[in-house]
């Protein structure tokens, strides 16, 4: 069709028309063809966009990759239309510059009124580029929000918690926030255990008897080897901590829960008491 274009342009030439017909065919027909060549390139980018982003959006497991491919689809094609309008009214001799000028004052203004919309969606295409977050992911924001990803979309996250409650957060707030991620950068997970036993205990045997018990859980790991630390003499107790690792992060609690009975018994058989708060209060009688 521009080859057409541009056969009928060249056909006018000899016809000696007037300068106003041939002016005006020359406006109708580079308008024509810029018309059609901004089609083309929106079709070909369009191809390009797709494939690309089917190749990409199969390597992650999120939803949003999708929106991302197809927002940026449509982005891509209002670009290429106004680029398109204003080599059109260039031809035509319209001042384009005003023009822009306005266009980029309105542009201003809407990003001021959906400043937070645009806010979530950058934060959005922030969590998908740097891989941060991704779907069944284990994360804890703060106290109260922590558990599995179910969806990243474009505009917010949702966590589902132990509780089976979903919370859902702004991407732009999760962008900001302290992301605690338990499977990066892989599953394992270190186990850390508080216990204390009663003044007058042989520290190396308790040592030694915590060591054994955890030893005996199959989950832990080799490397790096489990260690029982006496961190502090405290005011009714020695306080020691386990350090121990395990291969995934979904084994803690049930672990954590094993071994608090293993010390607990083998400490019970050994005779070696496990203290409580106490206080020694004097009574002063006065005459």
């Amino acid at each position: 069709m521009i080859l057409v274009l541009i056969g009928i342009k060249l056909a006018l030439l000899p016809l000696n028309l007037t300068e106003i017909f041939v002016k005006t065919a020359d406006y109708i027909i580079w308008s024509l063809v810029i018309v059609l060549t901004t089609y083309i390139v929106i079709a070909v980018a369009g191809i390009i966009i797709e494939e690309w982003g089917k190749r990409w959006a199969a390597k992650t497991k999120s939803k949003a990759d999708d929106q991302l491919i197809s927002m940026f689809h449509k982005f891509s094609n209002i670009i290429f239309v106004i680029l398109g309008l204003i080599f059109i009214l260039h031809l035509l001799g319209v001042q384009i510059m005003p023009l822009v000028a306005s266009l980029g004052i309105a542009g201003i203004a809407v990003a001021f009124a959906l400043q937070n919309t645009l806010g979530n969606i950058f934060g959005g295409i922030s969590l998908i580029l740097d891989k941060s977050v991704k779907v069944d992911d284990v994360i804890k924001l703060d106290q109260d929000t922590y558990g599995t990803v179910i969806d990243v979309g474009l505009r917010s996250t949702k966590i589902k918690t132990w509780s089976n409650e979903v919370i859902i957060i702004p991407n732009g707030k999760l962008a900001d926030s302290r992301i605690q991620n338990y499977v990066l950068p892989d599953p394992s997970v270190r186990i850390e255990l508080p216990f204390t036993v009663e003044y007058g205990s042989d520290v190396d045997k308790v040592k030694k008897i915590v060591l054994a018990e955890i030893n005996k859980l199959a989950n832990v790991l080799k490397d790096p080897q489990p260690q029982v630390m006496f961190v502090e003499m405290g005011e009714f107790s020695l306080n020691f901590k386990a350090f121990f690792w395990i291969s995934s992060y979904t084994e803690r609690f049930e672990t954590k829960e094993k071994a608090n009975c293993l010390i607990y018994d083998a400490l019970r058989r050994n005779k070696i008491g496990i203290p409580f708060p106490t206080r020694t209060v004097y009574l002063k009688k006065e005459k």
